[in-house]
């Protein structure tokens, strides 16, 4: 357990993702500065739990007990102290209790990784997939924009988080992906939301 930095947002981060961020809040400015000046990049971490009420801005959120540390990759600073960075979220933590912020969100975290399948899981990750395009397909036609599926990976594991980023549902279930406690949960989980998605969708342009 040791305290890690937090940056709550309005959405949910998985592990793999990538993450631009714009900072302008002078209590994130002061977070930038501590971790550019660390030598080691690998230390410039911070965690992101979604914000569950509340807005991004001024603080008093109230946040998610379980987020993503994400990792910089770039960081830019402007003339006038803004930051314009490029994270990637590396793994999950659970939050054990919130310090005070100190100008920025802090909490003592556990790292919590996935639990390992007890089965092969090729094959809910290809009904996944599957199940995926044809919603994407499906909420294009509708004309929602979702953007392409992108090359899904090979690894399920892996896949199951990549899944979760592109599947079109609501902050609340996406957090709901992310507190699964691994692979074969979050598959399970993902064939539902999708099944429910495409059912929607399927009676929407039916009506149309």
């Amino acid at each position: 357990m040791a305290p890690l930095p937090q940056f709550p947002i309005g959405s949910v981060l998985f592990p793999t993702m990538v993450l631009p961020l714009h900072v302008f809040e002078p209590r994130y400015r002061a977070l930038m500065h501590e971790l550019m000046a660390d030598a080691d990049p690998a230390n410039r971490e911070f965690g992101v739990p979604l914000i569950e009420r509340g807005s991004e801005v001024g603080g008093g959120e109230d946040r998610s007990s379980i987020g993503t540390v994400a990792r910089i990759m770039e960081a830019e600073e402007f003339e006038d102290g803004r930051w314009g960075l490029v994270a990637v979220g590396v793994r999950r933590f659970r939050v054990v209790s919130w310090l005070p912020d100190d100008p920025y969100p802090l909490a003592d975290v556990d790292d919590w990784p996935d639990e390992p399948p007890s089965a092969p899981l090729d094959d809910a990750y290809r009904d996944v997939c599957r199940s995926l395009r044809r919603v994407l397909g499906l909420a294009a036609e509708s004309g929602i924009d979702v953007g392409a599926l992108p090359e899904m990976v090979d690894d399920p594991a892996l896949g199951s988080h990549q899944a979760s980023v592109v599947a079109p549902v609501g902050p609340h279930d996406k957090q709901r992906l992310l507190g699964a406690a691994g692979p074969t949960e979050r598959l399970a989980l993902l064939s539902e939301l999708l099944g429910d998605a495409e059912e929607l969708l399927s009676l929407q342009l039916g009506q149309q």
